[in-house]
C-alpha cells in the first residue's frame, strides 16, 4: 500500500468514546460548545492550534493521537474487472490492499471508498472518498451460498465498525481465492464423491503453508430445480435419460456441478452419455441464476439447492444433503470482522431470518469441524 498524504484526518471521536466521555462534557474541558466539537469530530472543521491542545489534554493523550494527515491516494490490488472511474471498496489482506469492484445494481447501495484513477503496472491507483482504517476493519468472505450476504448484513448491523464483504464464487474457485490471498474466508460445499465427506479432502488439498480451519455452518438440501407444478414430472436422475430435458449446468469449480457429476455416475451415466445430455455444457456461475434460467423456460432442470429454487419460486426435488462450512486460514481468525462474523453466524436473530429461507439445518453452526495442517 502506497499512501499519498492528503486531508485532515480526525479520531477525536473514538478517542472521547474509549475514555468514556460525552460530548458535552469533553467540549465544556476544551472550552468549546458542543457544536464546534460535533464539526470537529465529523471533519468538517479544523481545530485552532489552542483547541487542539486542549482536547489532546483533556483526553490525556498526544495530538498524533487525534489527528493525522489521511492520504488522498493508495495503490492497490484490482480483484476482478474495473476501468478508470469505477468505484471500489477496499480490504486490507495480510500485506496486501485489494480494490473490490462495485458493481451492477447491488453496488449502487454500497458506500464506496474510492474511484480507480489509472491502472497501474501491479494494481491499479485509487483516489479515495473515505476512511481508509475501514480496510483494515474489513473481511472479504468468497462463496456463492446466496445466505452470505443475509450473513455479512447481520454482521454490519451488529457490529457498525466493522465491514464484511462478499464476492460471490463457486466452491473451488472460492479456494483458490483463499489460497492466493484474495479474501480472508470462503464458504464452500464440495462433495468429494470417493471418500463420500464434504469440504475437508478439498481443503487438505489447498497446501497454504499454514493451518486452516474449516468451522460448520449449516448442511443444506442440494437436488434438482424445476418449473413451478413440475409440468415435465421430473422425480430424479433417471428422468434425464430419455434426452428430452434440458439442463442447465454449474461451472467445473460448483460444489452443485461436483454433486451432479456424483448422482449421473451413480445413475450409471458415463462421461460420453454424460456430456451429450441437452444442455450439460451449457453453464452458469451461481445458484441463482441457474434458477433464472429454469424459471424463464430456457431450460427444464437444473441442479442446486432449496434455497435458490424456493426464493424463485421453482419446485424441488431433493436428492442430498451437505455440509456447508467457512474455510478460515489461521492467520486471519482473529481479525476482528471474522470474529464478528462467526459470532453473528450464532446469534438467535440470524438464524431466525435463515430458518425462513428454506432447506438450511443450522444445528452446527459454529463447530470446528476440523483444522487442517
Amino acid at each position: 500500500m502506497l499512501p499519498t498524504a492528503g486531508t485532515l484526518q480526525t479520531l477525536v471521536q473514538q478517542r472521547r468514546k474509549d475514555a468514556g466521555l460525552g460530548p458535552t462534557e469533553l467540549a465544556r474541558r476544551a472550552g468549546i460548545t458542543r457544536q464546534a466539537l460535533h464539526k470537529i469530530e465529523a471533519g468538517i472543521s479544523a481545530p485552532t492550534t489552542v483547541v487542539a491542545l486542549r482536547l489532546a489534554q483533556a483526553l490525556r493523550c498526544g495530538l498524533d493521537e487525534l489527528f493525522r494527515l489521511a492520504p488522498s491516494e493508495v495503490h492497490a490490488q484490482l480483484i476482478g474487472v474495473a476501468q478508470p472511474g469505477g468505484r471500489v471498496q477496499l480490504a486490507q489482506v495480510g500485506e496486501t490492499l485489494l480494490a473490490i469492484p462495485l458493481h451492477g445494481p447491488a453496488g449502487l447501495s454500497h458506500r464506496a471508498d474510492g474511484m480507480i484513477a489509472a491502472q497501474l503496472e501491479h494494481g491499479v491507483k485509487v483516489d479515495l472518498s473515505g476512511d481508509l482504517d475501514l480496510a483494515g476493519r474489513t473481511a472479504v468472505l468468497i462463496g456463492c451460498d446466496p445466505s452470505l450476504d443475509l450473513l455479512a448484513a447481520h454482521t454490519r448491523t451488529a457490529f457498525s465498525d466493522l465491514r464484511v464483504i462478499t464476492r460471490p464464487a463457486s466452491s473451488q474457485v472460492a479456494l483458490a481465492g483463499v489460497a492466493a490471498g484474495e479474501a480472508h474466508l470462503a464458504g464452500i460445499h464440495l462433495w468429494d464423491t470417493q471418500s463420500g465427506e464434504s469440504n475437508l479432502p478439498f481443503v487438505r488439498r489447498m497446501r497454504l503453508g499454514q493451518p486452516v480451519h474449516v468451522i460448520a455452518l449449516w448442511t443444506w438440501e442440494q437436488g434438482l430445480m424445476m418449473a413451478a407444478g413440475n409440468p415435465r414430472k421430473i422425480g430424479g436422475i433417471d428422468d434425464l435419460r430419455g434426452h428430452s430435458l434440458r439442463l442447465i449446468n454449474r461451472d467445473p469449480g460448483a460444489g452443485s456441478r461436483l454433486m451432479l457429476d456424483g448422482w449421473l455416475s451413480a445413475a450409471g451415466f458415463s462421461a460420453a452419455q454424460c456430456a451429450a445430455l441437452p444442455g450439460y455444457l451449457d453453464e452458469v456461475d451461481s445458484p441463482l441464476e441457474a434458477a433464472r434460467r429454469v424459471q424463464s423456460g430456457a431450460a427444464d432442470v437444473a441442479p442446486g439447492p432449496r434455497v435458490a429454487a424456493q426464493a424463485l419460486g421453482l419446485h424441488f426435488v431433493p436428492l442430498q444433503r451437505e455440509h456447508f462450512d467457512l474455510i478460515v486460514p489461521e492467520s486471519h481468525l482473529n481479525h476482528p470482522a471474522v470474529r464478528a462474523l462467526l459470532h453473528t453466524a450464532c446469534t438467535p436473530a440470524f438464524l431466525l431470518e435463515l430458518a425462513t429461507l428454506g432447506g438450511y439445518d443450522a444445528a452446527q453452526v459454529g463447530q470446528l469441524r476440523g483444522i487442517v495442517p
